[in-house]
């Protein structure tokens, strides 16, 4: 049966959700807050003030991620929950700001049930918000996970710029969340977030528990052409290099319709244009592609078959593709103990589950490297993000939330803990 209390939990995560909301809303119903803007820096104040004002200590490390801290044994680790509140441009509500809510309000009840006797945690608890997961004003993505991990030099994420030559330092300065040192010393992480696709609301299912990553590829290309008149240059004297940009644009889709069964996703995103004028034939143009499969080899087959168009490419459009950088990650499992620690808990709690590869990059990509990590997701509407229509229904929201609790309970009294032989 369920009980008033927990209907009141359940009504104060709606409740504390549709304020986050508020920060950035845009008129069509999403949210539109990049990583260290001003209103990134107010949704920061405001889950600040929420964790203060429940007993937390409040911090940013070196690279402006956010940590809650309730320090229960002074000197032990932390298990971290989290995700991050930084948005795609005209993003969803829902997409990682989510996983943040969920992981402070799982955390607060952990608290509670600490203070009143009911759980004796083995380890610190806290409370993480990512800077700059989506990558879209300042790249790569995930990068305050990957500095937190030792997957990237603090001073190459400090110095990296935006479009407008704003530094990633001097832009979590301006909102005052520059901070310092590494963060707390983790023990374990656990991170809910939305599906991203649509198979759970397909299969009527309430909660998947990721069990491991689909392998992805990520380009930046150049293609370098030479700048012209777009009426009086003459057809075959043309270099231009956003015919050689649309040219991989449909090559990459090529890729995915030969490799359907795979599946094979490809993706061509932001594009930047040089000189971007309505009269001149572009001299330049950046753009960002990805290849990403459940299958690693299809992945590496997919690459090389992009690599060989490249000649092609040149020689039609007579321009010069350049791979400017790379950023990859292989097919990676989670901990098992972190699978079967949410599939009992779910259990426990009557949720429907099961398990599921993430598509999608997240923090615990990073996080499940360096400690025992679990990653969960809820239903997508329509598998619909980093859209402003992006949809998950209240219940499974909160279930969301009862099943992070029930699983960061366990996590801090050590039932993540590795076994030693």
């Amino acid at each position: 049966m369920i009980t008033a209390s927990k209907i009141d939990l359940d009504r104060s995560v709606i409740a504390d959700f549709e304020k986050l909301s508020q920060f950035g809303a845009t008129s069509g119903g999403g949210v539109d807050r990049q990583a260290a803007t001003a209103v990134d820096g107010a949704q920061r104040a405001w889950l600040a003030e929420w964790l203060t004002d429940r007993g937390f200590r409040v911090e940013y490390d070196q690279v402006g991620n956010q940590f809650g801290l309730l320090e229960i044994h002074p000197g032990a680790p932390y298990v971290l929950t989290g995700s991050h509140l930084d948005s795609q441009p005209l993003g969803g509500r829902y997409d990682g700001a989510y996983g943040v809510l969920a992981s402070a309000h799982a955390a607060h009840r952990i608290a509670q049930k600490w203070r009143a006797g009911d759980i004796s945690p083995k380890y610190n608890l806290a409370v993480v918000n990512w800077f700059n997961e989506e990558g879209c004003r300042f790249k790569p993505s995930m990068m305050g996970s990957s500095v937190f991990t030792g997957k990237l030099d603090i001073d190459q994420a400090l110095s990296t710029t935006d479009r407008d030559g704003v530094a990633v330092a001097d832009a979590l300065a301006g909102i005052g969340c520059l901070g310092s040192g590494s963060g707390p010393q983790a023990a374990a992480f656990a991170e809910i977030h939305i599906e991203q696709g649509r198979n759970l609301e397909n299969d009527g299912i309430t909660i998947g528990v990721v069990d491991s990553t689909w392998a992805a590829q990520k380009y930046e290309l150049v293609i370098h052409g030479d700048q012209s008149h777009t009426g009086s240059t003459t057809m075959p004297d043309r270099q231009d290099a956003l015919l050689g940009a649309s040219l991989l644009v449909v090559a990459a889709r090529e890729l995915a319709e030969e490799f359907a069964e795979a599946p094979l996703h490809t993706s061509v995103s932001q594009m930047a244009i040089e000189p971007n004028s309505p009269v001149v034939i572009a001299r330049e143009v950046r753009m960002n592609l990805d290849v990403r499969s459940p299958n690693e080899s299809v992945v590496a087959l997919a690459n090389d078959r992009l690599t060989a168009r490249f000649a092609e490419i040149e020689a039609r459009a007579r321009v010069r593709i350049e791979k400017a950088t790379a950023h990859s990650w292989g097919v990676a499992g989670y901990q098992p103990e972190g699978v079967k620690l949410s599939m009992s808990a779910a259990d426990d709690l009557g949720l429907t589950y099961r398990q599921i590869m993430t598509v999608a990059g997240h923090d615990s990509v990073n996080m499940k490297d360096v400690v025992p990590t679990v990653m969960l997701f809820v239903p997508s509407v329509e598998g619909i993000s980093h859209n402003e229509h992006e949809f998950t229904t209240d219940e499974d929201v909160c279930a969301g939330v009862n099943l992070l609790t029930e699983i960061f309970g366990r996590m801090a009294t050590g039932e993540l803990d590795r076994q030693t032989p």
